[in-house]
C-alpha cells in the first residue's frame, strides 16, 4: 500500500498546482492500513482539517484509479506533533509568527507556481497537436516571431496545461530572472474580489500589469458572465500587450465562443494565435503509452500496448488512468501484466457503449430535479433549471455519440454553450462534493440500466 501511496501522490503533484501540492499534500505520510482503512499522517491538526474538507474527493478518486476501492482514508496527526501542538498554546505564541509548514520559497521570478514535470520534452507530439507544439515552443524560445499572444484551445486532458507550464518552464530555464505569472482565471478573479474588499487593488493591478513579463492564463471560459473580472482583464492585456510582454491562454471554447463574453475582450484575447489541439490518433496514443509507462517504471507486452492504444480513445488521462490501475494489480494483486488484465482494465475504465438515448437522460435528470421537460429546454437561467441542463449535457456527452451541435439543438442551445456547460460540470465535480456525488448517482442509474 506505501507502494500505490507514493504513485498517488505522484499523480497529485501533476493535478494540483505546485504551491498547494507542496503545502498540503507534499507533507501527507502513509502511516498503515487496517482492513478498509488507510492512516494517513498529517503536519497538524489544522493541516489534517484543511486536506480532508479540500482534498479528501480527489484522493479517493486517485485511488480509485489505482485499484483501491470501498477504502476510508483516515488522517491522523502523530502524538509527538500533537504534543507540539500543545506546546505552542496561545500564550507561548503570541509575539511570534505562525509559519506555515513546507512553503515554498520564493524564487526570482517571484514565486511562480508552475509543476516542473511539464516540459517540452515530455510532451508527445503527433499530428493533432504538432502546430501547438511548435507554435508554444517557439513563443518560449524567442524566436524571431511577430506574435506575443498564443491562445491553445482544447478540450480536458488533451495537453494544453502540458503545454502552456512547459512555456513558462521553457523561459525560466534560460532567463530565470523573468518573471512569470502562473494562474487559473478562478484565481484572478479570487484575487481581484480579495484586493477590492481589503483596499489593496492597485497592488492586484501592479502584480499582473508590472511586476510580470509573461502571464499564464488557465480556464479562459470561466469569463463567461463575469463583467468586471471581464473589464479588469481588459484593462490588463491592454497594459501588457502595450509593453511587449508575453501572454498565453487556455480554454475548451474559442473566445468568440464563450458566452457573455464583452466584444473588445474577446478581440483581445484573439489578437494572437489561436491554435487547437485535437484528440490524439492511434499512432500517437501508443507513444504516449510507451512514454508514460517509462515515466511509471511499469513494463507491458507490445499487443497489450496496442490494445490499449486502440481502445482507450478519450484523453491522456484515461491511458494515465489505466497504467495506474495495471499497476497497482500487478503489485497487489500480484496480477501478470497480459491482455486478460489489460481487457478487465479497459471494461472497468471505458466500459460502455455509446448506446444511451438522449431523452432517457432528460427523463432521467427532470425527474431527479423535479422539473419539466419544457423547463430544462426553457431559455430561463434559474439555477434551478440552468443547473440541470448542465448535467444533462454532461451525461450526453458521456454516454452518447451525439455531436455538440446535435445535443445543443435539443436543448436550444448553440454548441459553444454546450462544451461551456459540459466543462462547467466537470470542474464542479473535480472541486465540489455535492456536484460530485449527484452527478456519481445519475451515472450509476444511467449505467445500471445499461447492465
Amino acid at each position: 500500500m506505501e507502494t500505490i501511496w507514493s504513485s498517488v501522490k505522484e499523480d497529485l503533484e501533476g493535478i494540483i498546482d505546485e504551491k498547494s501540492y507542496s503545502l498540503w499534500v507534499k507533507p501527507l505520510k502513509y502511516l498503515h492500513s487496517s482492513g478498509k482503512n488507510i492512516c494517513i499522517e498529517c503536519s497538524n491538526n489544522f493541516s489534517r482539517d484543511w486536506v480532508q474538507e479540500h482534498y479528501s474527493s480527489i484522493i479517493y478518486d486517485q485511488l480509485y484509479g489505482a485499484g483501491i476501492k470501498d477504502h476510508k482514508l483516515i488522517f491522523k496527526v502523530s502524538s509527538a506533533k500533537k504534543q507540539s501542538e500543545s506546546e505552542n498554546s496561545i500564550d507561548n505564541i503570541i509575539g511570534r509568527q505562525l509559519s506555515i509548514p513546507n512553503m515554498p520559497k520564493k524564487t526570482r521570478n517571484g514565486g511562480v507556481v508552475l509543476n516542473k514535470r511539464f516540459t517540452f520534452d515530455k510532451f508527445v507530439v503527433g499530428e493533432c497537436n504538432e502546430f501547438a507544439y511548435s507554435v508554444s515552443k517557439a513563443l518560449a524560445n524567442d524566436s524571431h516571431m511577430s506574435y506575443s499572444s498564443l491562445f491553445l484551445l482544447s478540450e480536458t486532458g488533451l495537453g494544453k496545461s502540458h503545454l502552456i507550464q512547459s512555456i513558462g518552464n521553457s523561459i525560466l530555464n534560460d532567463k530565470p530572472e523573468k518573471k512569470i505569472l502562473y494562474a487559473t482565471l478562478e484565481d484572478f478573479t479570487n484575487e481581484m474580489v480579495s484586493s477590492l474588499k481589503s483596499k489593496s487593488i492597485e497592488q492586484f493591478k501592479n502584480k499582473y500589469r508590472k511586476s510580470c513579463d509573461v502571464l499564464l492564463l488557465e480556464g479562459i471560459h470561466f469569463l463567461s458572465g463575469k463583467k468586471k473580472t471581464q473589464a479588469e482583464l481588459s484593462y490588463t492585456l491592454d497594459s501588457l500587450f502595450n509593453d511587449g510582454k508575453k501572454v498565453i491562454f487556455t480554454s475548451p471554447l474559442a473566445p468568440k465562443e464563450i458566452p457573455d463574453m464583452e466584444s473588445m475582450l474577446s478581440s483581445r484575447l484573439a489578437s494572437g494565435i489561436i491554435t487547437n489541439i485535437g484528440k490524439p490518433d492511434f499512432s500517437t496514443r501508443l507513444k504516449i503509452l510507451k512514454q508514460k509507462t517509462a515515466e511509471k517504471k511499469i513494463t507491458i507486452p507490445e499487443d497489450v500496448a496496442g490494445y490499449l492504444a486502440e481502445n482507450l480513445i478519450n484523453d491522456i488521462r484515461q491511458i494515465e488512468g489505466a497504467l495506474d490501475y495495471l499497476k497497482a494489480n500487478s503489485l497487489l494483486m500480484k496480477k501478470k501484466i497480459g491482455m486478460g488484465l489489460a481487457k478487465e482494465i479497459v471494461k472497468h475504465i471505458a466500459p460502455f457503449k455509446k448506446i444511451v438515448k438522449i431523452d432517457d437522460i432528460q427523463e432521467m435528470v427532470c425527474k431527479y430535479f423535479r422539473i419539466t421537460l419544457d423547463e430544462l429546454k426553457s431559455k430561463s437561467r434559474k439555477k434551478i433549471f440552468t443547473y440541470p441542463r448542465s448535467i444533462v449535457i454532461y451525461l450526453c456527452r458521456k454516454y452518447t455519440d451525439k455531436s455538440l451541435k446535435y445535443i445543443g439543438g435539443l436543448l436550444n442551445r448553440n454548441h459553444a454553450t454546450v462544451l461551456y456547460d459540459d466543462e462547467k460540470i466537470k470542474s464542479g465535480m473535480k472541486n465540489k462534493d455535492a456536484v460530485r456525488k449527484e452527478v456519481e448517482f445519475l451515472c450509476r442509474q444511467i449505467e445500471s440500466k445499461m447492465a
